[in-house]
């Protein structure tokens, strides 16, 4: 019987919690909406899954999450990344 390798192609992000460590930061904003340079934390590790070949990405979070649900439902500034960075296939 031979070995077969699967490749992944799904990925779960666990950003639930109040992100109590990170206080006063987080009582404006959610720890993964956290800039580094010019985008969130989870803008970088939706990034790095998409260049390693995930296709479906599931977010998971809690009831107060609302600015991680309005980065990504308007995907203005993922397409555009994506078209500089000439992905447009994952478009």
């Amino acid at each position: 019987m031979k070995n077969r390798v699967q490749k992944i192609r799904k990925a779960v992000i666990p950003a639930a919690g109040f992100g109590t460590r990170f206080l006063p930061q987080t009582k404006a904003m959610p720890k993964e909406m956290l800039p580094i340079v010019d985008k969130p934390v989870i803008q970088y590790v939706v990034e790095e899954l998409v260049d390693s070949g995930i296709t479906d990405i599931v977010i998971v979070t809690g009831w107060h999450k609302r600015a991680i649900e309005d980065h990504f439902d308007y995907p203005n500034e993922l397409l555009a990344t994506l078209k500089e960075q000439g992905k447009d296939k994952l478009i």
